[in-house]
């Protein structure tokens, strides 16, 4: 069973509000993408009639226009109509990964329920496109699967505790790699199973059109400037700390920099809603507002589990889903993915040959 939890919109009690929003924000996001109402109707699937009446509706209910129609210029929305899009989209951002975590509780509950005997496969993870992905996949073939978003330290520490059965993280390619893992050397021994799940793009989000004409990290910390970022503890934040000591900049600097948003697309949500002129995370989060993105650095993305684990018949899906044709063309269209690799495994010492001597040491000190 699949379960989705979303939230409603309510205003002084208004017991009608709530179906009016689930028809008038899809109209509204249609409007934004088709630039006209006739489009947008037939996008949706409804009659120009019925799209101008939610319109309409929308207009009683806040007590102005949410649509501007002008001869020979289509439609646009209006301040308050751009207003109730992104507070939609920002909202959306940022209680999805909560939402989703919650319902999938539910549904493992009510899996364990009707089926006691079935054990559920835990995965803790950094937050990613593609990791949805999977669960995704795991969900519809009916692979009881639990996913938990938090940093990547944080899931690799509770995959040494044996809290989650698989751990998603990711580390750098190249120079930075090195300094990367001695953040998670402690939980990687060397002969933990290491299944690549993609290669993925992360940079600098900015609005459509680049505004502010950033185009380097030290841009970030001119005066004015408002930044958002990832959580303390996520891959994210320690690639962007990493990133910007070796370039010399003082993220004090940097506004904002102190506080951080929880996922890759409540990053975007920010800087799409104007909250923030600028953010950093992956491309994908980007493309899926509208936004400009600014290469900066490129990562391999790996799920970690207990070498024995491989045999199990959960893992063995894993594997089956990520070397699956269906997977990697789903993934071919995130933008800034590569998962022409997944389901490649290795030890951590065969992934990382140039740390292998460190993890080593790491691992008989943790011992």
């Amino acid at each position: 069973m699949k379960i989705s939890i979303q939230p409603h919109w309510v205003l002084d009690g208004r017991s009608d509000l709530d179906p009016l929003m689930r028809r008038l924000l899809p109209l509204l996001a249609a409007i934004e993408r088709e630039g006209n109402l006739q489009r947008a109707a037939g996008e949706l699937g409804i009659s120009y009639r019925l799209a101008w009446g939610i319109a309409r509706e929308g207009e009683q209910a806040f007590g102005a226009p949410v649509l501007k129609m002008s001869r020979g210029r289509g439609s646009r929305l209006t301040a308050l109509g751009e207003t109730l899009l992104w507070a939609h989209k920002r909202a959306a951002a940022r209680l999805d990964p909560v939402l989703r975590n919650v319902a999938c509780e539910l549904e493992m509950d009510l899996e364990r329920a009707g089926r006691p005997r079935k054990r559920v496969f835990r995965i803790h993870a950094s937050h990613g496109f593609s990791i949805e992905l999977l669960r995704d996949f795991m969900v519809q073939d009916r692979v009881p699967t639990d996913l938990r978003y938090c940093g990547s330290m944080e899931a690799l520490a509770s995959l040494s505790a044996a809290d989650c059965d698989m751990a998603g993280f990711h580390a750098p390619w190249g120079t930075l790699q090195r300094d990367a893992l001695a953040f998670y050397a402690k939980w990687l021994p060397p002969g933990l199973a290491l299944i690549t799940l993609c290669a993925r793009s992360q940079g600098i989000i900015v609005p459509a059109g680049n505004p502010h004409g950033i185009a380097r990290l030290a841009d970030l910390a001119r005066p004015g400037l408002r930044f958002v970022s990832r959580q303390f503890g996520s891959g994210t934040r320690i690639l962007l700390d990493l990133l910007l000591a070796r370039e010399g900049i003082n993220s004090f600097e940097i506004a904002g920099y102190q506080t951080g948003e929880t996922t890759h697309s409540a990053v975007a949500a920010c800087v799409a809603s104007g909250m923030a002129d600028a953010g950093f995370g992956v491309e994908s989060g980007a493309r899926r507002f509208g936004l400009d993105f600014i290469p900066i650095a490129t990562e391999r993305y790996f799920l970690a589990c207990q070498r024995q684990s491989l045999k199990e018949a959960t893992v063995r899906r894993v594997l089956e889903t990520l070397r699956g044709s269906r997977f990697r063309a789903a993934a071919a269209k995130i933008a800034g993915i590569d998962a022409s690799h997944a389901g490649a495994v290795g030890s951590a010492d065969e992934v990382f040959p140039e740390l292998a001597d460190g993890l080593r040491r790491a691992a008989r000190e943790r011992g």
